[in-house]
This record gives structure tokens, C-alpha cells and sequence, in this order.
């Protein structure tokens, strides 16, 4: 299994920001609370330094995990996928066939995915279940309301 992420160039660029905040921004700003409550004296029963002790872990284990993840990051060149069949950055009109309620997502990486934007990760049961698709072709989705069947109406990149 590879341990590689996919993104977006936007996607990778919203990666690296967020690095670059955490680096610039929040370890300078985590740093002056530590200098600050260690200058208030006995550091055993300092709250303010313990918390922002806490803080400092939580934001270094947070920036090693962005790091991994931009160190196996892979751009997505969607010029190379097939137009014709549903794949990663897909946008998708699907009806279900149980409402005919007809909707259009977007098919993204898993760290792009945002419900909100109308992008669901190709890791999603829905989005696992529409790779390879056609116009046409009918997806039987398993969701936890149950089984649904969702025609592919349109594919777009």
C-alpha cells in the first residue's frame, strides 16, 4: 500500500501555508507564552506554563504530521485522466434513483475533501463507489441509511 497523499496544486499550496503558519506564526507566539510564565517564577505549579507547554506538543506533533505528509505528497495531473469514466477531480452529477434528488459532487483526495464545497474523497463510500463510472452507468452506494443506486448524469473535469 502506498503511503502517498494526492493533491490539487491548490490543495498542496493550502499545505504548505499552513506549514509556514506554524513555523512563523504559532512556535514564535507558543515560545514568548513559555518565556513569559517561566518568568513568573516556580515552573511546579505554574498553570500557564504547563498549558503552554501542551500547546508547543500539540503544535510540533501537528507540524511533523504536515510535514510526512507533504514529504509523500504527489500532484494530481488531471490533463493524464480519462474524460469519460468518474476518477480523482471528477465533478460528477448523480441522481439517486430512490429520490431522483440529483446532486453534483466534486471527486477529491481524502485531505481535500470538504462536504461543505461539494468535494467528497475518493475514499468515501460514494466516491469509492463511482470510480470508473460512465454516463449511464448506475452506482450502488452502500451508506449507512442503506443501499443506493445513483446514476451518473455527467462528468466534467
Amino acid at each position: 500500500m502506498s503511503n502517498f497523499s494526492y493533491f490539487t496544486p491548490e490543495g498542496l499550496q493550502k499545505l504548505k501555508d499552513e506549514i509556514h503558519h506554524l513555523k512563523t506564526v504559532e512556535r514564535p507566539r507558543i515560545s514568548q507564552q513559555i518565556a513569559e510564565a517561566r518568568d513568573k517564577g516556580d515552573l511546579s505549579e505554574n498553570a500557564e506554563y504547563d498549558a503552554a507547554k501542551e500547546a508547543q506538543g500539540m503544535m510540533e506533533a501537528r507540524l511533523v504530521k504536515l510535514e510526512n505528509t507533504l514529504a509523500n505528497a504527489r500532484l494530481v495531473d488531471d490533463s493524464l485522466i480519462d474524460n469519460t469514466k468518474v476518477y480523482i477531480l471528477s465533478t460528477v452529477k448523480l441522481r439517486n434513483q430512490k429520490n431522483n434528488a440529483e446532486v453534483t459532487y466534486t471527486l477529491v483526495a481524502e485531505n481535500e475533501a470538504n462536504l461543505a464545497e461539494k468535494k467528497i474523497s475518493v475514499e468515501s463510500p460514494i466516491g469509492r463507489g463511482l470510480l470508473g463510472k460512465a454516463v449511464g452507468d448506475v452506482a450502488e452506494v452502500q451508506v449507512p441509511a442503506g443501499l443506493i443506486p445513483f446514476e451518473v448524469l455527467e462528468i466534467t473535469r
